[in-house]
């Protein structure tokens, strides 16, 4: 459509106001893209020049790095297929909670975001304390000493010393922070129309079937949007990691039960300085989030419902 005097205006201004972020973006996030995608296929360790060598960082993956990265990705599935369900019910639970009308309530909500603005490296140290796996150092571990290894005989877990403890551990702290997403639940929740409700209970429908026929119906669309990002941020993980697992050096937590695929990639580029394998990691890597919330979105159709249907 020919755009007139005024039109031609504001599209020029339009154009100004976001050439800051769009020349950012060039520069900072497509540029490095592409050069990644570059250095993927050669090798190159930042002091010599990029040697061309093809697919083969790509066969890497898949022969002699085959254990580490099926770990990884092993890992990272684990805390997706786990951890993000659990954030999504505990999320989902606290917002119905603060959801109600009773005094002090922004008190509450208050109270149940804060995790999520505390940053991640003291949450980190904090966890490290709370989830020590001798009694007479973690929190829980001496709570559970004095309670359930008495009342069950059960002795408490060793968390991030032990391998088949580190990862529920990461997923506890996540649902500590489960508060962070009560924000859009409750915007959700605020959204839908008391009538739908009014009209349930009319029909003689009980609480538990209004929240199973009304509630989660008109919430799909944030729930479907927690599930894909809540996966991404799963697939992404690093900073924890990196600031929890138990050595310094060697494997990552016991037998690498805390090894992640953004761990494996930091790992091979600035430590081995294998900048064109760790490129190719992070090409996969950005694949397989990408196969995975395309899979999310073709299965979307089915379940997530909008106001406005075609």
């Amino acid at each position: 459509q020919k755009l007139g005097s005024v039109g031609k205006a504001e599209a020029k201004w339009g154009y100004l106001m976001i050439s800051p972020w769009v020349l950012g973006f060039l520069v900072f996030t497509l540029g490095p893209m592409f050069a990644s995608l570059f250095f993927s296929f050669t090798q190159y360790n930042v002091l010599q020049d990029a040697r061309w060598v093809g697919i083969k960082n790509y066969a890497d993956m898949v022969t002699t790095d085959r254990d580490y990265v099926s770990k990884a990705l092993s890992n990272a599935a684990y805390l997706a297929g786990i951890g993000t369900p659990l954030a999504l019910i505990t999320g989902l639970a606290i917002a119905l909670l603060l959801n109600a009308a009773v005094k002090g309530i922004r008190v509450y909500r208050t109270l149940f975001y804060m995790p999520a603005i505390v940053p991640v490296m003291a949450a980190s140290m904090l966890w490290i304390w709370l989830l020590a796996g001798d009694p007479h150092r973690g929190l829980i571990n001496g709570f559970w000493d004095v309670t359930i290894a008495k009342w069950l005989h059960l002795p408490p877990p060793g968390w991030m010393q032990a391998e088949a403890w580190s990862k529920p551990g990461l997923i506890l702290m996540g649902i500590w922070g489960a508060g962070g997403g009560m924000i859009l639940w409750l915007a959700g929740l605020k959204g839908i129309s008391t009538s739908l409700y009014e009209a349930a209970s009319l029909d003689g429908a009980s609480p538990g079937k209004q929240f199973w026929s009304v509630t989660l119906p008109q919430l799909s669309p944030i729930i479907f949007f927690n599930m894909v990002m809540g996966i991404i941020g799963a697939m992404q993980e690093f900073d924890r990691i990196y600031i929890m697992k138990p050595s310094s050096d060697g494997p990552v937590g016991p037998a690498d039960s805390m090894l992640v695929p953004v761990f494996h990639l930091f790992t091979n580029g600035f430590a081995y300085f294998r900048m064109g394998y760790a490129s190719a990691l992070a090409w996969a890597l950005f694949l397989v989030i990408l196969l995975l919330t395309l899979f999310q979105l073709s299965l979307s159709k089915r379940w997530v419902h909008s106001e406005v249907e075609e």
